[in-house]
């Protein structure tokens, strides 16, 4: 953050009367080791980086961490930054070497942790303590140490440090929150219209705080800009774009000491100051508005600033970057943007083309039309894995987690294979009621992935670039496209499918009784070809 902050003072000066002060302390890897060293992790830490072993002990290391203790010296320093906050809510970030480097996303591994700050003195410091603790604890995780393993980082020594910052925003009533705030990419991995430029970069807005930008939000959407034409959305219709608006945001409920969900309506009634009238467009004067931020994007400078952000920060650190920002207007109608996070983009290729037209004369199983993201390509699977929506729409929610994890179980049994996977609703998701809720690790090894939009006449895919999920889709420079049944240009041969042999049983012969909810096809070489054209968003499945 504080590169970027000196790069964009160096290289886009005109930028600096528009962005917001950072305001924030740093604490080094010295004090991470230190405590380590006194609550008794800085050997189990060692033994995590023993491939034989590194998951022993992830227990006992988060309860050690969770109830380590500080040095007296250290302790008032940190109360010393809470007398300087006062009683303004900060947070702790994350900002450890391996996850700030070239060459690895790490999307949300680490903790970060808000912190309202109000209350009686000592509950102010328990709170900010039990936070760092918090940070510290995540980067000895299993989530993160498997994650390091599968990028051959795990005998690297992961240092810690992390950034106290200063909440960018302002009360209103009892919520606390920017005006908006986002993640940009300084390039652009969906190009759902000809006229994108993938090189001039994409941002995912929100109202609120940055939460709903950066973790996949399964009840609502966001706004996806095109930097090169903000005027584009995937949504076309005015019915489509008041339906697929952002609903709901989240803020710091000073009450209730946590971050929270809320309509929007709801959340920014008591803040008279709220840009209503630059977020929000009304479909008629009865009816209420809806957040579509289309006059901040076509009548401030504000899509122009981010772009030249972007386009110098790629060309500081000569690689693809990602940021998060918040936003504030002023009573005047200016604004102020505050540049909270930088980092390289795990990109390995935006130029890829198909110069084969599928085959008008082999059968297809999967035509798929209306979102692709990644680079074109040809893939030549040899396994294909398809969830299906029927019966799996029958299953009980715990049945449906036994699901993510069967999927987990093919992933890691198809470590030599090319493999596609289809199936209902969302991939990733936390709720199982609108898809199949697997980690990343468990489909870790797919080359590409379909999302079929059958799971609920008013889900849409998400295609929420930026969020943890979606970064490392990219970073495996895996195919992502969403099916539409019943939509034009949009098809699945299930017939075809499941009339082939299912080696289900073959591979584990325990998941008997999903026999009929997963099918996995297994091709002869040369005989399956999925053509995925970014330009077009079609993607072919054909097979002889």
């Amino acid at each position: 953050m504080l590169l970027a902050r000196a790069v964009l003072r160096r290289d886009a000066a005109q930028l600096d009367a528009r962005l917001e002060a950072h305001d924030s302390f740093y604490v080094g890897t010295d004090v991470f080791d230190t405590f380590l060293i006194h609550n008794d992790l800085w050997w189990i830490g060692r033994r995590q980086r023993d491939p034989a072993e590194f998951l022993n002990e992830v227990d006992e290391a988060r309860r050690r961490a969770l109830g380590g203790v500080f040095s007296p010296s250290t302790r008032r320093q940190f109360e010393e930054m809470l007398d300087y906050f006062g009683e303004w809510p900060f947070i702790v970030r994350s900002s450890s070497r391996l996850e700030d480097r070239y060459g690895n996303a790490f999307a949300g591994q680490y903790d970060s942790v808000f912190c309202s700050n109000r209350g009686p003195w000592q509950q102010r410091v328990a709170e900010l303590l039990a936070a760092i603790r918090q940070v510290y604890a995540s980067s000895m995780s299993e989530e993160a140490l498997r994650y390091r393993e599968r990028r051959g980082l795990l005998g690297d020594n992961e240092q810690m440090a992390v950034l106290i910052m200063r909440v960018s925003g302002t009360a209103g009533g009892r919520y606390f929150h920017p005006h908006a705030a986002g993640v940009g990419l300084s390039v652009n991995p969906y190009r759902w219209n000809p006229r994108i430029d993938m090189m001039a970069g994409v941002i995912r807005l929100v109202a609120g705080l940055g939460t709903r930008a950066v973790d996949r939000s399964d009840d609502d959407f966001t706004r996806l800009v095109a930097l090169n034409a903000p005027d584009l959305r995937p949504a076309t219709s005015f019915g489509e774009i008041a339906r697929h608006s952002q609903r709901r945001m989240d803020a710091i409920d000073l009450l209730e000491d946590r971050v929270v969900s809320g309509p929007f309506a709801e959340m920014v009634r008591d803040n008279p100051d709220f840009p209503l009238d630059l977020f929000t467009t009304r479909e008629d004067w009865d009816k209420p508005p809806f957040l579509t931020f289309d006059r901040l994007l076509a009548e401030t400078s504000f899509v122009a600033d981010l772009r030249t952000m972007l386009e110098r920060l790629h060309a500081a650190y000569r690689h693809p970057v990602e940021i998060e920002f918040a936003l504030n207007v002023l009573t005047d109608g200016r604004y102020r943007i505050n540049l909270l996070q930088c980092r390289p983009l795990q990109v390995r290729s935006l130029e890829g083309t198909v110069s084969v037209a599928p085959p008008a004369d082999v059968p297809r199983l999967v035509d798929a039309q209306g979102a692709v993201i990644g680079p074109s390509r040809i893939i030549r699977p040899d396994r294909l894995i398809h969830v299906v929506q029927s019966r799996y729409a029958e299953l009980r929610q715990d049945d449906r987690v036994a699901i993510a994890r069967l999927v987990g179980a093919l992933n890691r049994a198809s470590a030599d294979r090319t493999l596609v996977v289809l199936g209902p609703g969302r991939w990733g998701t936390r709720d199982p009621w609108l898809g199949v809720p697997v980690s990343f690790s468990e489909i870790n090894r797919v080359a590409a992935l379909c999302e079929i939009v059958a799971m609920n006449d008013n889900l849409i895919p998400d295609v929420s670039l930026g969020t943890h999920f979606l970064n490392e889709l990219i970073e495996a420079d895996m195919l992502y496209f969403a099916l539409f049944p019943g939509r034009s240009g949009n098809r699945i041969d299930e017939e075809a499918i499941l009339g082939r042999p299912s080696r289900l049983l073959e591979l584990l012969p325990h998941a008997r009784r999903f026999a009929d909810v997963v099918h996995v096809v297994d091709f002869e070489p040369g005989s399956a070809t999925l053509f995925a054209d970014a330009e077009r968003q079609q993607v072919v499945l054909a097979c002889a």
